[in-house]
């Protein structure tokens, strides 16, 4: 007797439908034949696909959790679809210690509904020699916050790291240059005009802050994921180079001009471009992952101006029928979706037991209606934000079940 049956599931790249096994939260069988388990799910000839993998949030717990913490972070996280989160180390403290990521590992089991991973912030080669004990999944490089020089020394320690300890090697970067912002921000800083955040944190920033990394990564023997990569050459700068990237789902579907409509509120960092210089829907590809940078703050931090507004804009709960609708409307593969939210992000962190439905690997699913319509209202979101320039969307396509290692943690299925 199986722990859990899925009924009636359409899988990409398969004819027909499967039922799907599961045994001590694993996938135990996969088969056009009926099975028998202690519960039994009909998903009604929907899609079954590898649980959502987002390799990149700010749940904010600890020290900022009046903005999100990791029970309504992951909450959300569920809501739209997604069965595992890799959260950011830029909390308070920062996630930077021994001390502190332990209390954040402590924190993030007994409050998260989905499965966790928790990138490392850089310190002392001594540090990250402790925090390699609790096995980070990998270490987060802001470099709009470092000098060259702060730069240089980071990456030779990560590089030093990699030799001593189980360190894989695979940092994360925020790709914006010091030394472009600070001269731009400072013949902008008087500006009220919410536009002009994009131009003092110019593409070219970006542009040289991805050269930068790749080049310090390949220097220290490092392996090398950009983060929310926003601008159309940074992107060819990565692919040519052949290094992993991830988009956001506002930088995919808003550019600029966006700023003209909802003023600070899609403030972000980096910021959106001119559609001249951003990334689109038709650069996603076989190798592009998905990560939504759900970075959520108060509508109070929001509304202090170009320059003093909190940077950030939530997207755990819209990304999945966002892309979802691109897929409806042709502009996007169906079979790209498994490879954007799983495969892909599977594969750049490591992370074997996830990804696809295999016997074997965990059982962690995501359950799409593909013809689900309906109107994006924040009220309903599980997130803490009260914003989104999402919020009033009309999308067709979503996640209508979340389960994951065998269990049910969002149930919308009808």
């Amino acid at each position: 007797m199986l722990d859990l049956v899925i009924k009636n599931s359409r899988l990409i790249g398969k004819n027909g439908e499967y039922n799907i096994g599961v045994e001590d939260s694993k996938i135990k069988e996969i088969t056009k034949s009926n099975l028998t388990g202690d519960k039994i799910i009909d998903i009604k000839s929907n899609y079954l696909f590898p649980g959502f993998i987002d390799p990149h949030v700010h749940f904010r717990d600890p020290g900022l959790t009046q903005k999100e913490d990791f029970k309504t972070g992951s909450l959300a996280a569920a809501h739209g679809g997604f069965t595992t989160v890799i959260d950011m180390p830029n909390t308070l403290p920062k996630t930077n210690t021994y001390r502190a990521l332990k209390d954040k590992i402590d924190i993030a089991k007994s409050k998260s509904a989905v499965n966790f991973y928790l990138q490392a912030g850089h310190n002392s080669l001594d540090e990250m020699t402790k925090m390699m004990e609790l096995n980070p999944i990998s270490f987060k490089v802001f470099m709009d916050l470092e000098t060259d020089e702060s730069l240089e020394e980071i990456f030779e320690n990560l590089g030093k790291l990699k030799e001593t300890t189980p360190y894989n090697g695979l940092v994360a970067t925020h790709c914006e240059k010091r030394s472009i912002v600070s001269e731009k921000t400072e013949e902008l800083k008087d500006s009220t005009d919410p536009i002009d955040y994009t131009y003092a944190r110019p593409y070219t920033s970006e542009d040289e802050s991805v050269k930068q990394t790749i080049e310090l990564a390949r220097k220290n023997n490092l392996r090398l994921h950009i983060c929310h990569l926003s601008s159309k050459n940074a992107l060819n700068i990565a692919r040519k180079n052949n290094i992993s990237y991830e988009f956001t789902p506002h930088h995919l579907l808003l550019d600029n001009t966006a700023y003209n409509t909802y003023g600070t509120m899609v403030k972000t960092n980096p910021p959106l471009r001119p559609k001249s210089e951003c990334v689109r829907i038709s650069d996603i590809n076989d190798d592009t992952v998905i990560g939504t940078d759900h970075a959520p703050h108060t509508l109070e931090e929001k509304h202090r101006g170009v320059f003093d507004s909190s940077p950030g804009i939530p997207a755990l709960e819209t990304v999945a029928s966002l892309l979802l609708t691109e897929v409806n409307k042709g502009n996007l593969s169906l079979d790209l979706i498994p490879k954007i939210f799983s495969q892909n992000a599977a594969k750049v962190f490591n992370l074997d037991s996830k990804g696809e439905i295999e016997i074997g690997k965990d059982a962690d699913f995501t359950v799409i209606d593909l013809n689900r319509q309906g109107k994006f209202d924040i009220t309903t979101f599980k997130t803490k934000a009260e914003y989104s320039p999402f919020d009033g969307w009309e999308y067709e396509g979503a996640p209508v079940m979340t389960i994951v290692n065998g269990n049910v943690v969002f149930d919308d299925l009808s």
